[in-house]
């Protein structure tokens, strides 16, 4: 913790598209260190597009890289949005730092088929 504040980390999941929030987006995060990729968390979207808890939180969030992982084609192809073996957006990993543990890190997701974004958010 910095500063004696609680930091956390979470997110959520937006479909562009259908203008509503996507429920069932199965989330992996990793912790980032050189070559070395950490599984901490494994969990999945709820009816409003986010979690049901923050990814991480307290001592647990840590000064670092990160990676967020979304299994976007899984969304796409059960909500009728994608077919087909291969698409154009399957697994979407976003990485970024965290500079600051004491801080809340928010990391959106906003997809449709064929595009996404993402930004920090509070």
């Amino acid at each position: 913790m910095a500063d004696g504040k609680i930091g956390r980390l979470s997110t959520h999941v937006l479909d562009t598209a259908r203008g509503k929030p996507a429920a069932g987006v199965k989330i992996a995060l990793y912790r980032i260190e050189g070559a070395a990729r950490q599984l901490l968390v494994e969990t999945e979207t709820n009816a409003d597009g986010r979690t049901d808890a923050p990814m991480l939180t307290g001592d647990a969030l840590k000064a670092g890289v990160y990676e967020l992982v979304f299994a976007a084609g899984d969304y796409l192809r059960a909500s009728g949005q994608a077919q087909g073996e291969v698409l154009f957006l399957d697994q979407i990993p976003i990485r970024f730092g965290v500079p600051d543990a004491g801080q809340h890190y928010h990391v959106p997701l906003l997809i449709s088929p064929f595009a996404y974004s993402t930004y920090r958010g509070s």
